[in-house]
This record gives C-alpha cells, structure tokens and sequence, in this order.
C-alpha cells in the first residue's frame, strides 16, 4: 500500500470510484441480436431454458439397448436399428435394439451396453459377455438442465460457450445490452496520423489505434473524435459537439501543466476528479464528466495508456454494461529478476513467461509500446515490495485484458 501521507490513490480505492460510477450510469436500452453477431455482447436478460436437455432419454455409446430385468443371460434378437435423428418404437419384449450414439432409448429399455462387450452370433443374435447395471450409458432427460432453469445470468459477456449453449435450447437471437458510444480524442499538437509525413517534434498517434481496436472488442462502437490541437477554445468546441456518447476517452493532456487544455475545460463546464494514482506506468488519469457526459482522460505514453485503459477502464465501462466480474483474473508466478528497491506505486512490468518464470522487457519505459506487443502479459510488482528471484508474484496475462 501507498505512505499513510501519500497524495497518491491506490490502485483498489481508484477502481472502486469508477466501478461506482459505473453502477450509477448504467447502459441503458437492449437489442435482440441473432447468435452469429451477438459474439462479445453482454445479456441483459437471464436465460431461461425453455425445454429440458436432454430433451429425452439418449444413449451415450454406440451398443445395444435392452430390458435389463428381462434379460436371464440368453442371446437377444436385434428387433430394431435406432439412428440419431429417428423416432423408435417401443422396444418388443425379449428382443435387444441396435443404437447409436446420441439416438432416443426406445420405451421399455433401461440400460445400453457398449458394442466393444458384445458378440454376435451366425444367427444374429446379441450376446453381452459381461454383467450390466440399469441405466448405463444413457443419458437422463434434463441431465444437462431443466425446463425453467436459468442457465446463464443477465450481465454475461457472450462468447462460443455460451453461444452454444444458447443454440442447444433452440435460441435464434439473445436480448444484449446495446453497444456503448464511445469517442476516442488524442490531444497533443505534437500528434499526427500514420500515413503523413512527420514535421519536426512530432510523433506518430499510436493510441488512437490501440484503443478503436481495444473498444471495439469490448463490443463499443466508436466514435472517431480526432486530434485535439493544444488550444482551449477549440478543445471546449470539441467536447461540445460529442452530445450523443456514452463516454468521452482521451489519450494525453491529463497533468496539470499549463497546456494541460482537457482538465482545463472540464473544470470550467463540468465536475473533474484528477487522480494521481499509485502506479506506474500511468499516474495521471483524469475522471470527470462535461455536460453530463462521463469523461476519462488517460496518461498519452502508450505503455500508460495501454495499462491505465487495460486496468482502469475496461472493467469501468463492462460494468456499465452491468457485468459482474470485471477485474481480469492473475495467477501466482515465480520472479526470474530481483527486484531490491521499494517504491511507492505499484509497478505493472511488460513480461513473458519462460520456463516457468516471469520475465520482465529489459525497456520498461512508459513510451515504449513495442514493450507490449513481445509480452504476455503484465507482472504486478506491489508498493513497498522487494524480490529475490524465485519469489512469487501476480502475472496477468495479456489475454485478460485485451478480451
């Protein structure tokens, strides 16, 4: 944890404000979408299984369905061949079925014996080698669930499992939370677009790629807000005409320098909460709201942006969208690197796993995105910690926050 007199926000005490935020404005609305788009789209209503599944009895090998208690150890007759797909008939007394995987279990048979334990005779005749118990290898009706079950909770990020289990009730479309508006502006006169020649001082606007790409599959659409120029009026101009988002994001110009235009203006017309937040890369994060509209401005070095976005924003903007578990999950890994000075924020290396061992990019500067694009994810290095190789620290993997 930070100094008890630190002026810096711990990193759980600044996702707490925005998730609580979060949960005060809400995405309002709903859509019903077919399965084939509705991919990384959040539920807004439970869903309720409307048919047991099984929707029968079913046999789960390729064998022989019998009448166990009729059966006294003589060969049966095949009275019938049930495929997949077919209605049987109701099984004739002292007579075995020829089934198949995933086929009904005929009215009247209660056990299935796999076909690699039973022979056949020149007669044609089945002869089960070996005792049997009732109920074998079949699968109840509603195994899986019940009619009026709920199967999945509103607030669930839709993905190929729960798609699937969706098609498996016989679901075409799914009631999804509608898409969040979100408009990414860059600030910085020292920004330009890929594709245009660099003048002198200036840079390449890598953020605003990285964060189109990121909101969009979070499943957001976006609204392209531009490059903001260092120059308040236009900077209040700019978040004037963005009426109709869910959420204003920008990459720089979130300080307290003099040419710090964005916190400026949202200090004039709206409610601004400038965190300086105990981690690193990305002190400064701007959290404020301009006309009613929620406005997050994010440190402008990509690596900040990349980990402040990743960390901080991502799980603010799922729970609006009414998701639950929005934090991404980690798991405890051996350090290949000592770490021997404590700092005061908590630190999130760009880092690999090799041979088991969490390995930091030897460049862990806050404008070095390549840093990013080799790792695997981020190891957390908490406040006021030392390490000797081998000791075990969290590593999120990359995964977690780019899903």
């Amino acid at each position: 944890m930070s100094e008890p007199h630190s002026p810096l926000m711990p990193v759980e005490q600044a996702l707490a404000r925005l998730l609580a935020l979060a949960e005060a404005t809400p995405i309002e609305g709903l859509e019903r979408v077919d399965l084939a788009q509705a991919d990384g789209r959040v539920l807004a209503e439970p869903m309720i299984a409307g048919l047991d599944l099984p929707p029968w009895p079913n046999s789960a090998m390729d064998g022989y369905a019998l009448r166990l208690g009729d059966w006294q150890g003589e060969a049966l007759a095949v009275s019938q061949r049930i495929l997949a797909g077919t209605a049987p008939a109701a099984l004739q007394p002292g007579t075995c079925a020829r089934i198949f995987t995933g086929a009904p279990v005929p009215q009247g048979a209660d056990t299935v014996e796999m076909q690699e334990n039973v022979t056949l005779g020149d007669d044609g005749r089945v002869h089960f080698k070996q005792p049997m118990k009732v109920a074998q290898n079949i699968r109840p009706q509603g195994q899986e669930n019940r009619k009026g079950e709920t199967l999945l909770s509103a607030g669930t990020r839709l993905g190929p499992v729960e798609l699937g289990l969706a098609a498996s009730i016989g679901l075409a479309q799914v009631p999804v939370r509608r898409r969040p508006r979100v408009a990414v502006l860059s600030t910085g006169d020292e920004l330009v677009e890929p594709g245009q020649a660099l003048g002198a001082g200036q840079i390449y606007n890598s953020n605003r790629y990285l964060l189109v790409a990121w909101l969009q599959r979070l499943g957001c659409e976006v609204v392209d807000g531009g490059i903001l120029v260092d120059d308040l009026e236009r900077t209040r101009e700019a978040l004037a005409a963005l009426q109709d988002v869910d959420l204003i994001l920008s990459t720089g110009g979130v300080s307290v320098g003099e040419a710090d235009f964005l916190g400026i203006a949202l200090r004039e017309a709206g409610e601004l909460a400038l965190w300086k937040l105990a981690i690193k890369p990305g002190k400064p994060l701007t959290v404020g709201d301009f006309r009613g509209r929620p406005v997050i401005g994010l440190p402008g070095n990509p690596a900040s942006t990349l980990v402040t976005f990743g960390l901080l924003a991502r799980p603010y903007l799922l729970r609006r969208l009414g998701v639950q578990k929005v934090e991404p999950l980690g798991f405890a890994v051996p350090a290949a690197f000592s770490w021997s000075k404590p700092g005061k924020r908590r630190e999130y290396l760009r880092a690999r796993l090799e041979n088991g061992r969490v390995v930091p990019y030897s460049n862990q500067s806050s404008g070095v995105l390549r840093s990013a694009a080799w790792a695997e994810g981020l190891a957390e290095v908490l406040e006021g910690t030392t390490l000797e190789e081998g000791d075990s620290l969290r590593f999120i993997p990359m995964s977690e926050l780019l899903g």
